[in-house]
């Protein structure tokens, strides 16, 4: 019997793949062997050696520790593209946001609304709220995989919009889910030069942090309007505020409110709705359960974010999982030391993804909780755990 932890309120969905004859949920368990999360801060919590995953239902895993989990072996899910089509379905309404002024209209109607002759008044008024149609405007889509490649899309064949996306990191899968009407740039200067609209659909690192900053609005033509639906901290908000004053940005949107541009004209601050449908919670939460599922009994390995991609089909001898440090020499000790045990090694899988490596064993018999323990206290070995 498998034991979880739930960290937030997590769609009864899960248990479709973590059945009640199999794993037992619990929001307060002690010992868990994985723990499913949505926006709980984990980075001070003590995480129990039992602990084999934690599966985040949703794409950011800012909060979650994972430089710690992988010291401790433990792998790190999240679930890419199951909450894609509801950020995009947000980043086109952004789009029409940032043109349409349509949440300047909304307040303004607010403070008229106990006016005599509201018709007339608002016939009057509504020239202060004019903006530009989508359709044969030029969008740079600065991403593209699940979310920036169904924006393209949609603006491409739903509004008739000019669209150009750069993505040096493109998958084959995301390369072809892309509408021949969406055009590939070189570069991303290429991407954005003369663009009316940019929406960015990055992760948030090093190298991304701040990238909407005075230089990079100082390059833009004068009046674009920027989305920024992936994380707030891509942008710098006081070159944004500036920007928007000096009329070098007609407009900016985004899902991650920042104090300093809440109320400034033509700046729209959502409150991080991007995920926030029933069918989009149902999708993350079914696909981390599911991952939990296979890792914790077959012992494979999708959408981690610290170990390497592990595709396994059924065990062909008794399973053992090795998690360990990407060293020279790792491989030979574990072999040896099964060998030397008379145990037959009839199937092994080795890879690796940076600094950590995960390998795994078939072997002609079950080993015993002695040769599992030894297994473990290898140099560089961080765990060891018989699957199934």
């Amino acid at each position: 019997m498998f034991k979880i932890q739930t960290l937030n309120a997590i769609s009864p969905i899960i248990h479709e793949s973590l059945s009640a004859g199999s794993y037992t949920i619990s929001n307060d368990e002690p010992t868990p062997d994985a723990i499913l999360v949505r926006s709980a801060a984990m980075h001070d919590m003590e995480l129990p050696e039992s602990l084999l995953a934690i599966a985040r239902a949703g794409a950011g895993v800012n909060n979650i520790p994972i430089d710690k989990c992988s010291e401790q072996g433990i792998v790190v899910f999240n679930t890419p593209g199951a909450n894609a089509n509801a950020v995009a379905e947000l980043v086109m309404g952004g789009l029409l946001l940032s043109s349409r002024d349509i949440a300047g209209g909304i307040q303004w109607v607010k403070t008229v609304k106990d006016e005599p002759n509201l018709s007339k008044l608002v016939e009057k008024g509504k020239n202060q709220f004019v903006g530009p149609e989508l359709r044969g405007k030029k969008l740079a889509v600065i991403g593209l995989g699940a979310i920036g490649a169904l924006v393209a899309n949609a603006a491409a064949q739903g509004f008739g919009m000019d669209v150009v996306g750069y993505d040096p990191y493109i998958s084959v899968a995301h390369a072809w889910a892309l509408s021949r009407s969406v055009h590939r740039a070189d570069s991303m200067e290429d991407a954005i030069k003369n663009a009316d609209y940019i929406t960015i659909h990055v992760p948030l690192m090093a190298d991304t942090k701040g990238m909407i900053n005075d230089a990079f609005i100082a390059g833009l033509k004068k009046g674009v309007r920027i989305l920024n639906f992936s994380r707030g901290e891509l942008a710098d908000p006081e070159a944004v505020k500036k920007a928007i004053e000096n009329e070098q940005l007609g407009g900016y949107v985004t899902d991650f409110p920042d104090a300093s541009l809440v109320d400034v004209p033509h700046v729209v601050c959502l409150p991080h709705l991007g995920a926030s449908t029933p069918e989009s919670e149902e999708r993350c939460a079914e696909m981390a359960a599911a991952q939990v599922r296979d890792y914790l009994e077959r012992g494979v390995i999708r959408n981690s974010v610290n170990l390497p991609e592990i595709v396994l089909g059924m065990p062909e001898g008794v399973r053992v999982l090795l998690i360990h440090r990407n060293m020279p020499g790792i491989v030979s000790n574990i072999s040896t030391l099964i060998s030397g045990r008379g145990i037959n090694i009839q199937n092994m899988l080795n890879k690796s993804r940076g600094d950590m490596a995960v390998t795994v064993l078939e072997l002609s018999q079950q080993p015993d909780e002695t040769l599992l323990a030894a297994l473990g206290k290898l140099n560089n070995v961080v765990r060891a755990r018989m699957v199934g």
